[in-house]
């Protein structure tokens, strides 16, 4: 007890508790008696409190210590500390709570990281893959030149052609993994008006050889809008529409037709490109805008190309921050659909 509390108190204190337990028939406890039981009782009252704030303080301080260090770890920094206020209940809730969320986020990290790594992996593959077929024939057609091959005269530009056609599929491919790379950064666009309508037109004048040599049509939807503009980069959506109208032509069937289609979505404008091919397997679907990949490849190699355009394509739309997509139905055709802002 305290040294300021009055002896009167306590002997009051003490004659009633004296004639509690006398009552409950434990006979008679002096005064002075009670009064050294309610005292010790006091002490221990005081030691418990006293203990119990020590321990509450030790902890806290400690549970405090790992909730900065779990909160500096989340931090990109490395810099911030969390707050664990000290009149929180439940401090160790508090900590369990930041455990699992740092728990989860990092099972999350460690996912994109395996995923990250598979792509890396699966890339560098199919790079070593692509480059592998022009270096060999280059490598192949100039050892044969140099085994006597170049004094014939019948074969030796025959070899030099193909040679060259090679390292032009090369230069092509390294110009395309690096526009990829550029791509990414969405600082270097040029923003203008853009005239869908008129981009369009130039382009079908640009392929209508190829589209000539399978006999595809290649038309305007007829109730396309008289004006479609949009807030673009120019060079950037006319490569877009070449790589997706060129690629209607080649999986498109002898005869058949490429449509473009356009649609005011209210904000952005929603162009169509379809063709009535083959079309291309549902499974294929969801990977057909990485880097190489191909839903045949012997097929889409003797189709030319580096199976880098729609890749291109994809980053060139999300560059704009806009949307791109495929639907395809076997038999029927497919139609690549993606938006750019109206102007």
């Amino acid at each position: 007890m305290s040294q300021n509390t009055s002896p009167t108190f306590i002997a009051f204190v003490a004659s009633l508790v004296a004639a509690f337990l006398s009552s409950l028939g434990l006979g008679l406890l002096t005064l002075d008696i009670a009064a050294v039981i309610i005292n010790f009782i006091a002490v221990l009252v005081v030691c418990y409190l006293v203990f119990s704030y020590l321990l509450k303080a030790f902890i806290h301080d400690r549970i405090k210590l790992i909730y900065k260090n779990i909160y500096r770890f989340k931090t990109e920094s490395g810099k911030g500390y969390g707050v664990l206020n000290k009149k929180e209940r439940d401090p160790i809730g508090a900590v369990g709570k930041e455990v699992v969320e740092w728990m989860i986020e990092s099972r999350k990290e460690v996912k994109e990281l395996k995923q990250q790594e598979n792509f890396r992996r699966e890339f560098l593959g199919n790079v070593s893959h692509e480059l592998k077929t022009p270096i060999q024939n280059i490598q192949g057609y100039i050892h044969t030149l140099l085994d006597g091959a170049l004094d014939d005269k019948k074969v030796n530009r025959i070899f030099l052609n193909k040679a060259a056609k090679s390292t032009d599929r090369l230069v092509e491919m390294v110009n395309d993994l690096t526009s990829i790379s550029t791509l990414e950064d969405s600082s270097s666009l040029d923003i203008k008006d853009v005239d869908l309508l008129k981009l369009t037109q130039e382009v079908f004048e640009m392929v209508e050889n190829q589209a000539k040599g399978k006999e595809i049509t290649l038309a305007f939807n007829k109730n396309n809008p008289k004006s479609v503009v949009v807030k673009a980069d120019l060079a950037k959506v006319r490569q877009v529409l070449v790589n997706l109208i060129v690629n209607a032509i080649k999986y498109g069937k002898n005869g058949g037709k490429v449509t473009v289609r356009f649609f005011d979505m209210d904000k952005n404008i929603l162009t169509e490109i379809a063709d009535d091919g083959f079309g291309i397997e549902a499974e294929h679907l969801p990977r057909l805008f990485e880097r190489f990949y191909r839903t045949d490849a012997g097929r889409s190699r003797d189709q030319g190309g580096t199976g880098l355009g729609l890749a291109i394509v994809k980053h060139i739309i999300e560059s704009h921050n806009q949307t791109i997509n495929v639907r395809s139905t076997i038999g029927v055709g497919s139609t690549f659909a993606f938006t750019l802002k109206k102007a």
